[in-house]
């Protein structure tokens, strides 16, 4: 729950700061080891009443499955999982960038692609990331969507709606039915029930693209 629109606007950059390394690093990369430590320590009820904008019960269920995923640690069986659905070799179980859901030849820098970043050129805001990656990968987006929270709040919601919003549940949903691991299962739960609360949360209208994947 929050009380303010300052809250509301804390709730959401938490959201992104949390969940988007999680998408978007190697669970064998040092930068997000923090991360999966403080999860595995988690007190489950306590944080799923925490949560900013998701049902403490879906909370509950959704952090459940992503402690008892690393109880014993980031074994193998999470490293492979997550480049199973996001990295490959291979065919990807889950590609975690928009325009490969979006643009007819399912191509990774589509349209999708394009339109955000010339949103982001138009608004004056910097690439995040390192460059690597394409700037609708949902890792970068949650990132930016805290930046977006944090520093240019007026543009929060236009962002959301004609950016992040429009295709990051439908992928989110394939992945929680792609996901062999209940680590990345409950990601995907959390982080699609996430969203969903700051739809809600900002009155958004979102206009649903047709999916080609």
């Amino acid at each position: 729950m929050v009380d303010t629109r300052e809250d509301e606007l804390e709730a959401v950059a938490f959201i992104g700061e949390v969940l988007g390394p999680l998408f978007l690093y190697d669970p064998t990369d040092a930068a997000i080891a923090p991360t999966y430590e403080m999860l595995a320590a988690l007190d489950v009820g306590e944080a799923a009443q925490e949560w900013p904008l998701v049902d403490d019960d879906v909370a509950r269920e959704a952090l459940a499955l992503m402690t008892g995923g690393i109880a014993e640690g980031v074994g193998d069986d999470v490293v492979w999982e997550y480049r199973r659905l996001f990295v490959g070799p291979g065919p990807k179980a889950a590609p975690p960038w928009g325009s490969v859901y979006t643009d007819r030849e399912c191509v990774v820098f589509g349209e999708a692609t394009l339109a955000l970043r010339q949103w982001m050129r138009e608004n004056g805001i910097s690439r995040p990331g390192d460059g690597t990656e394409p700037e609708d990968h949902i890792g970068l987006m949650l990132l930016l969507l805290a930046w977006v929270a944090r520093n240019r709040a007026d543009l929060l919601d236009d962002y959301a709606a004609a950016h992040l919003l429009t295709w990051a549940p439908h992928f989110l949903e394939e992945m929680e039915a792609a996901a062999a691991s209940p680590f990345f299962e409950g990601l995907a739960a959390l982080t699609r029930a996430s969203l969903a609360g700051v739809a809600s949360a900002r009155g958004l209208a979102v206009e649903t693209p047709r999916f080609y994947r």
